[in-house]
């Protein structure tokens, strides 16, 4: 069950603190990786592009849904390799194609929810105002694994809250939002694949 979009300020300042507790065990490593993750991303978008930053970050976003970074990375490099996307669902696969053939990826992708953010992430690694909630990063605010249970982020106040509760974790930090979620997110997904 999703959780609720206006929690109590104790409710709040516990999601907060798992945030914090995910950063605060980041190896050194996995610190370091996290905090260019975006940068990382980036550099990627203009290699399988032929230097097109925007494309690249707007294929891979487009992409991005439900598959690992592996799968997805792999997705948006064979669609410029080949000209044409495929291994995703159709609507993937058409905004995707839209964004090669020219069109900008703040027109095709909805730019409210998580594959829109994730776009911007990847476009402009300092962008502070852009937050990709994915579930991953839902989970680690709310301190459990929702393995495939809805979150209910396709509501705009949810992911609202939780885009706030990491910017709130950035200005206790003092790095990014993106950075925040991006090395929560190697510390979460390293300890669930061991």
């Amino acid at each position: 069950m999703p959780i609720p979009i206006k929690p109590n300020a104790e409710t709040r300042e516990m999601y907060v603190n798992n945030i914090l507790r995910v950063w605060d065990s980041a190896t050194h490593d996995q610190l370091e990786r996290g905090l260019n993750w975006y940068r990382t991303a980036n550099q990627l978008a203009h290699m399988i592009s032929g230097g097109n930053v925007v494309a690249g970050a707007g294929v891979i976003a487009a992409l991005s849904a439900n598959k690992s970074w592996s799968e997805n990375t792999k997705l948006a490099a064979r669609a410029f390799l080949k000209g044409q996307a495929s291994g995703h669902v159709g609507d993937a696969i058409n905004k995707a194609a839209r964004i090669m053939a020219g069109e900008s990826p703040t027109v095709v992708l909805p730019m409210a929810s998580k594959t829109g953010h994730f776009f911007r992430c990847i476009a402009d690694p300092t962008d502070s105002d852009a937050i990709c909630i994915d579930r991953h990063a839902h989970d680690i605010a709310v301190g459990q694994r929702y393995g495939n249970a809805d979150r209910g982020l396709g509501s705009k106040g949810r992911y609202a809250l939780m885009a706030d509760l990491y910017r709130e974790a950035a200005s206790r930090l003092g790095y990014l939002p993106q950075q925040i979620q991006a090395v929560a997110w190697v510390v979460w997904i390293e300890r669930k694949n061991g």
